[in-house]
Protein backbone atom coordinates (compact mmCIF):
# COMPACT_ATOMS: atom_id res chain seq x y z
CA UNK A 1 0.00 0.00 0.00
CA UNK A 2 1.17 3.48 -0.96
CA UNK A 3 1.76 5.81 1.29
CA UNK A 4 -1.25 8.03 0.53
CA UNK A 5 -3.88 5.25 1.17
CA UNK A 6 -1.78 4.20 4.45
CA UNK A 7 -2.23 8.02 5.56
CA UNK A 8 -5.91 7.81 4.46
CA UNK A 9 -6.39 5.36 7.13
CA UNK A 10 -4.69 7.38 10.00
CA UNK A 11 -6.31 10.35 9.16
CA UNK A 12 -9.40 8.75 10.41
CA UNK A 13 -7.71 7.75 14.01
CA UNK A 14 -6.18 11.42 13.63
CA UNK A 15 -6.52 12.97 17.93
CA UNK A 16 -4.91 15.32 20.02
CA UNK A 17 -2.42 12.87 20.74
CA UNK A 18 -1.04 11.78 17.92
CA UNK A 19 -1.49 15.01 15.45
CA UNK A 20 1.95 15.85 15.78
CA UNK A 21 3.68 12.48 14.71
CA UNK A 22 1.11 12.68 11.91
CA UNK A 23 1.75 16.04 10.67
CA UNK A 24 5.44 15.26 11.10
CA UNK A 25 5.15 12.04 8.75
CA UNK A 26 2.58 13.85 6.16
CA UNK A 27 5.18 17.39 6.15
CA UNK A 28 8.38 14.62 5.05
CA UNK A 29 5.92 12.83 2.25
CA UNK A 30 5.05 16.25 1.12
CA UNK A 31 8.69 17.68 1.28
CA UNK A 32 9.52 15.13 -1.14
CA UNK A 33 6.38 14.84 -3.25
CA UNK A 34 5.08 18.16 -3.61
CA UNK A 35 8.30 20.39 -6.08
CA UNK A 36 6.44 23.82 -5.20
CA UNK A 37 6.03 22.97 -2.14
CA UNK A 38 9.54 21.85 -1.43
CA UNK A 39 11.16 24.86 -3.83
CA UNK A 40 9.60 27.36 -0.91
CA UNK A 41 10.69 25.30 1.98
CA UNK A 42 14.30 25.57 0.60
CA UNK A 43 13.81 28.66 -0.71
CA UNK A 44 13.28 29.70 3.31
CA UNK A 45 16.48 28.09 3.56
CA UNK A 46 15.21 25.21 5.14
CA UNK A 47 14.93 21.60 4.49
CA UNK A 48 13.64 18.73 5.56
CA UNK A 49 15.64 17.49 8.06
CA UNK A 50 15.53 21.02 10.11
CA UNK A 51 11.79 20.01 10.91
CA UNK A 52 11.38 17.98 14.03
CA UNK A 53 8.64 19.65 15.84
CA UNK A 54 4.78 20.92 14.24
CA UNK A 55 5.70 24.51 15.20
CA UNK A 56 8.65 24.54 12.41
CA UNK A 57 6.62 23.37 9.68
CA UNK A 58 6.32 26.06 6.74
CA UNK A 59 3.08 27.44 5.90
CA UNK A 60 2.31 27.80 2.11
CA UNK A 61 0.96 30.98 1.63
CA UNK A 62 -2.41 30.48 -0.20
CA UNK A 63 -2.30 32.73 -2.95
CA UNK A 64 -0.19 29.36 -4.57
CA UNK A 65 -3.45 27.92 -5.34
CA UNK A 66 -3.71 30.48 -7.75
CA UNK A 67 -0.74 30.68 -9.52
CA UNK A 68 0.51 26.91 -9.36
CA UNK A 69 -0.91 23.33 -9.57
CA UNK A 70 -0.46 22.09 -5.75
CA UNK A 71 0.08 18.33 -5.99
CA UNK A 72 1.47 15.86 -3.55
CA UNK A 73 2.76 12.90 -6.28
CA UNK A 74 1.48 11.99 -9.51
CA UNK A 75 -2.09 11.44 -10.17
CA UNK A 76 -4.76 11.78 -12.40
CA UNK A 77 -7.35 14.22 -10.80
CA UNK A 78 -10.73 12.75 -10.29
CA UNK A 79 -12.28 16.90 -10.00
CA UNK A 80 -10.68 19.98 -9.45
CA UNK A 81 -12.81 22.39 -6.66
CA UNK A 82 -12.18 26.06 -8.29
CA UNK A 83 -12.67 29.01 -5.42
CA UNK A 84 -15.55 31.77 -6.45
CA UNK A 85 -14.09 35.05 -7.67
CA UNK A 86 -15.65 37.84 -10.01
CA UNK A 87 -14.54 38.22 -13.52
CA UNK A 88 -10.59 38.27 -14.50
CA UNK A 89 -9.85 37.65 -10.98
CA UNK A 90 -7.49 34.39 -10.48
CA UNK A 91 -9.85 31.56 -8.89
CA UNK A 92 -7.77 28.84 -6.38
CA UNK A 93 -7.67 25.54 -7.82
CA UNK A 94 -7.24 22.03 -5.89
CA UNK A 95 -6.82 19.14 -7.43
CA UNK A 96 -8.26 16.30 -5.93
CA UNK A 97 -7.17 12.01 -6.64
CA UNK A 98 -10.22 10.71 -4.34
CA UNK A 99 -13.21 12.34 -4.21
CA UNK A 100 -14.83 9.71 -1.75
CA UNK A 101 -12.09 10.76 0.88
CA UNK A 102 -13.51 14.00 0.91
CA UNK A 103 -17.01 12.98 1.27
CA UNK A 104 -16.02 10.47 3.84
CA UNK A 105 -13.58 13.24 5.74
CA UNK A 106 -16.57 15.65 5.39
CA UNK A 107 -19.19 13.43 7.27
CA UNK A 108 -16.99 12.26 9.69
CA UNK A 109 -16.45 15.55 10.78
CA UNK A 110 -19.93 16.75 10.78
CA UNK A 111 -20.89 13.74 12.69
CA UNK A 112 -18.02 14.66 14.86
CA UNK A 113 -20.27 17.92 16.04
CA UNK A 114 -23.49 16.94 15.31
CA UNK A 115 -24.20 13.43 15.64
CA UNK A 116 -25.43 11.42 12.71
CA UNK A 117 -26.39 13.06 9.56
CA UNK A 118 -29.30 11.17 8.87
CA UNK A 119 -31.22 12.49 12.01
CA UNK A 120 -31.30 15.73 9.85
CA UNK A 121 -32.76 17.02 7.26
CA UNK A 122 -30.79 19.64 5.15
CA UNK A 123 -32.57 22.59 3.76
CA UNK A 124 -29.55 24.63 1.69
CA UNK A 125 -29.47 28.07 0.45
CA UNK A 126 -26.44 28.41 -1.38
CA UNK A 127 -27.34 30.16 -5.22
CA UNK A 128 -23.96 32.01 -5.68
CA UNK A 129 -22.39 28.60 -5.34
CA UNK A 130 -24.72 26.76 -7.54
CA UNK A 131 -24.62 29.50 -10.33
CA UNK A 132 -20.73 28.47 -11.11
CA UNK A 133 -18.99 24.76 -11.29
CA UNK A 134 -15.92 23.46 -9.44
CA UNK A 135 -17.53 24.99 -5.61
CA UNK A 136 -16.15 21.93 -2.94
CA UNK A 137 -19.04 23.40 -0.62
CA UNK A 138 -21.47 22.16 -2.99
CA UNK A 139 -20.32 19.39 -3.48
CA UNK A 140 -20.56 18.85 0.02
CA UNK A 141 -23.76 19.90 0.73
CA UNK A 142 -25.03 17.63 -1.97
CA UNK A 143 -23.98 14.69 -0.22
CA UNK A 144 -24.95 15.52 2.60
CA UNK A 145 -28.43 16.12 1.19
CA UNK A 146 -28.31 12.78 -0.98
CA UNK A 147 -27.14 10.98 2.27
CA UNK A 148 -29.25 12.05 4.56
CA UNK A 149 -32.07 9.65 3.09
CA UNK A 150 -35.09 13.03 3.84
CA UNK A 151 -37.37 13.04 1.23
CA UNK A 152 -37.54 17.14 2.46
CA UNK A 153 -33.71 17.62 1.98
CA UNK A 154 -32.65 19.79 -1.15
CA UNK A 155 -31.40 23.09 -2.65
CA UNK A 156 -33.42 25.98 -2.69
CA UNK A 157 -32.39 29.37 -5.00
CA UNK A 158 -34.47 32.46 -4.49
CA UNK A 159 -37.84 29.87 -4.12
CA UNK A 160 -38.43 31.34 -0.34
CA UNK A 161 -42.19 30.75 -0.37
CA UNK A 162 -41.81 27.15 -1.11
CA UNK A 163 -38.58 26.63 1.59
CA UNK A 164 -40.72 28.35 3.59
CA UNK A 165 -43.69 26.18 3.33
CA UNK A 166 -41.08 23.67 4.00
CA UNK A 167 -39.92 24.69 7.12
CA UNK A 168 -43.75 25.03 8.82
CA UNK A 169 -44.29 21.09 7.77
CA UNK A 170 -41.18 20.21 9.33
CA UNK A 171 -41.79 22.09 12.60
CA UNK A 172 -45.55 19.99 12.63
CA UNK A 173 -43.77 16.99 11.83
CA UNK A 174 -41.62 17.37 14.60
CA UNK A 175 -38.53 16.59 12.57
CA UNK A 176 -35.06 18.04 12.67
CA UNK A 177 -33.42 20.35 10.17
CA UNK A 178 -30.47 22.25 9.21
CA UNK A 179 -31.13 25.59 7.10
CA UNK A 180 -27.93 26.43 5.52
CA UNK A 181 -26.77 29.40 3.68
CA UNK A 182 -24.16 31.56 2.23
CA UNK A 183 -25.08 34.83 4.63
CA UNK A 184 -26.74 37.23 2.00
CA UNK A 185 -29.39 34.39 0.91
CA UNK A 186 -30.13 33.84 4.63
CA UNK A 187 -30.69 37.51 5.10
CA UNK A 188 -32.57 37.77 2.21
CA UNK A 189 -35.13 34.73 3.51
CA UNK A 190 -34.68 36.37 7.00
CA UNK A 191 -36.25 39.40 5.44
CA UNK A 192 -39.02 38.12 4.28
CA UNK A 193 -40.46 35.29 6.58
CA UNK A 194 -40.04 35.24 10.14
CA UNK A 195 -40.46 32.06 11.61
CA UNK A 196 -39.97 30.36 14.75
CA UNK A 197 -37.89 27.38 14.27
CA UNK A 198 -37.41 26.11 17.82
CA UNK A 199 -34.21 24.23 18.55
CA UNK A 200 -33.72 23.80 15.16
CA UNK A 201 -30.00 25.01 13.59
CA UNK A 202 -29.48 27.69 11.39
CA UNK A 203 -26.25 27.54 9.94
CA UNK A 204 -24.17 30.33 7.79
CA UNK A 205 -21.10 29.91 5.42
CA UNK A 206 -20.14 33.35 5.82
CA UNK A 207 -19.37 35.80 2.49
CA UNK A 208 -22.12 38.48 1.08
CA UNK A 209 -19.97 38.51 -2.62
CA UNK A 210 -20.69 41.78 -3.18
CA UNK A 211 -24.05 41.42 -3.43
CA UNK A 212 -25.66 42.89 -0.02
CA UNK A 213 -23.12 45.41 2.13
CA UNK A 214 -20.83 44.21 4.24
CA UNK A 215 -21.88 43.76 7.79
CA UNK A 216 -20.25 42.60 11.32
CA UNK A 217 -21.28 38.75 12.01
CA UNK A 218 -22.76 39.95 15.31
CA UNK A 219 -24.98 41.61 13.19
CA UNK A 220 -25.76 38.69 11.06
CA UNK A 221 -26.35 36.92 13.54
CA UNK A 222 -28.52 39.25 15.50
CA UNK A 223 -31.06 39.71 12.87
CA UNK A 224 -30.98 35.83 11.83
CA UNK A 225 -31.55 34.84 15.84
CA UNK A 226 -34.42 37.70 15.88
CA UNK A 227 -36.28 36.34 12.40
CA UNK A 228 -36.03 32.74 13.29
CA UNK A 229 -36.35 32.89 17.38
CA UNK A 230 -33.16 30.71 18.08
CA UNK A 231 -30.36 31.26 20.84
CA UNK A 232 -27.86 30.88 18.67
CA UNK A 233 -25.81 31.03 14.61
CA UNK A 234 -23.80 28.13 13.95
CA UNK A 235 -21.04 29.16 11.39
CA UNK A 236 -19.46 26.44 8.53
CA UNK A 237 -15.78 27.60 8.00
CA UNK A 238 -13.88 25.95 5.10
CA UNK A 239 -12.27 27.12 1.71
CA UNK A 240 -11.46 25.45 -1.32
CA UNK A 241 -7.75 25.05 -0.50
CA UNK A 242 -8.82 22.94 2.35
CA UNK A 243 -10.68 19.93 2.83
CA UNK A 244 -11.63 19.75 6.66
CA UNK A 245 -13.95 22.03 7.87
CA UNK A 246 -14.46 23.77 11.42
CA UNK A 247 -17.45 24.58 12.83
CA UNK A 248 -19.08 27.26 15.53
CA UNK A 249 -22.59 26.46 17.06
CA UNK A 250 -22.78 29.63 19.00
CA UNK A 251 -21.14 33.08 19.70
CA UNK A 252 -18.37 32.52 16.60
CA UNK A 253 -16.35 30.44 18.13
CA UNK A 254 -14.84 27.32 16.13
CA UNK A 255 -13.67 24.36 16.81
CA UNK A 256 -10.86 22.62 14.60
CA UNK A 257 -12.07 18.45 13.21
CA UNK A 258 -9.70 16.15 14.88
CA UNK A 259 -7.36 16.14 11.56
CA UNK A 260 -7.22 20.31 11.42
CA UNK A 261 -5.46 22.09 14.00
CA UNK A 262 -4.98 26.22 13.81
CA UNK A 263 -1.83 28.32 14.18
CA UNK A 264 -1.50 32.09 14.71
CA UNK A 265 1.11 33.93 12.73
CA UNK A 266 2.41 37.48 12.92
CA UNK A 267 1.24 39.88 10.72
CA UNK A 268 4.57 42.04 10.21
CA UNK A 269 6.93 38.66 10.45
CA UNK A 270 5.06 35.67 8.72
CA UNK A 271 7.51 33.41 9.51
CA UNK A 272 6.56 33.94 13.71
CA UNK A 273 3.80 32.12 15.57
CA UNK A 274 2.17 34.16 18.29
CA UNK A 275 0.60 32.96 21.51
CA UNK A 276 -3.58 32.12 22.04
CA UNK A 277 -5.42 35.45 22.65
CA UNK A 278 -3.45 37.56 20.09
CA UNK A 279 -4.76 38.68 17.18
CA UNK A 280 -3.10 37.83 13.45
CA UNK A 281 -3.07 35.40 10.64
CA UNK A 282 -4.60 32.16 10.52
CA UNK A 283 -2.18 29.17 9.66
CA UNK A 284 -4.13 25.88 8.99
CA UNK A 285 -2.66 22.35 9.20
CA UNK A 286 -5.40 19.91 7.34
CA UNK A 287 -4.18 16.61 7.55
CA UNK A 288 -6.57 15.78 5.02
CA UNK A 289 -5.14 17.83 2.37
CA UNK A 290 -2.86 14.69 1.25
CA UNK A 291 -2.63 15.17 -2.22
CA UNK A 292 -1.83 19.16 -2.22
CA UNK A 293 -0.18 20.61 0.78
CA UNK A 294 -1.37 20.31 4.31
CA UNK A 295 0.24 23.23 5.94
CA UNK A 296 -1.90 26.63 4.50
CA UNK A 297 -0.89 30.43 5.25
CA UNK A 298 -4.50 31.64 5.11
CA UNK A 299 -5.72 35.44 4.35
CA UNK A 300 -7.84 35.26 6.85
CA UNK A 301 -7.29 37.28 10.75
CA UNK A 302 -8.52 35.82 13.91
CA UNK A 303 -6.64 34.04 17.09
CA UNK A 304 -6.96 30.83 19.00
CA UNK A 305 -8.78 30.87 22.13
CA UNK A 306 -7.57 27.17 23.38
CA UNK A 307 -5.39 24.29 21.78
CA UNK A 308 -8.81 23.18 19.32
CA UNK A 309 -11.18 26.93 19.24
CA UNK A 310 -10.73 30.11 17.14
CA UNK A 311 -12.28 32.85 16.50
CA UNK A 312 -12.13 34.57 13.08
CA UNK A 313 -11.72 38.76 12.40
CA UNK A 314 -11.75 39.29 8.55
CA UNK A 315 -9.22 39.36 6.36
CA UNK A 316 -6.01 40.80 6.02
CA UNK A 317 -6.25 43.72 3.97
CA UNK A 318 -4.30 43.31 0.95
CA UNK A 319 -6.39 39.37 0.74
CA UNK A 320 -8.94 38.93 -2.12
CA UNK A 321 -12.16 38.99 -1.55
CA UNK A 322 -13.10 35.37 -1.46
CA UNK A 323 -16.36 33.77 -1.47
CA UNK A 324 -16.30 31.70 1.75
CA UNK A 325 -14.56 34.31 3.94
CA UNK A 326 -16.40 35.75 7.03
CA UNK A 327 -17.28 38.80 7.23
CA UNK A 328 -15.33 41.32 9.32
CA UNK A 329 -16.12 41.49 13.00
Amino acid sequence: MDFKNKFKNKLFLANEENFEQLAIELFNYQYSANVVYRNYVQYLGLNMADIITVEQIPFLPIEFFKTHEIRSGKYTPEIVFSSSGTSGMQTSKHYLSDLLQYRNNSFRIFNHFYGDLSDYVILALLPSYLEREGSSLVYMVKEMIQSSNQLESGFYLDNFDDLALSIQKLINAQKKFILLGVSFALMDFAEKFQIDIGNNIVMETGGMKGRRTEITRDELHSLLCNQFAVENIHSEYGMTELLSQAYSQSNGIFSCAPGMKVFIRDQRDPLSLINNFENGCINIIDLANIDSCAFIATQDLGRKISEQEFLVNGRADSSDIRGCNLMIS
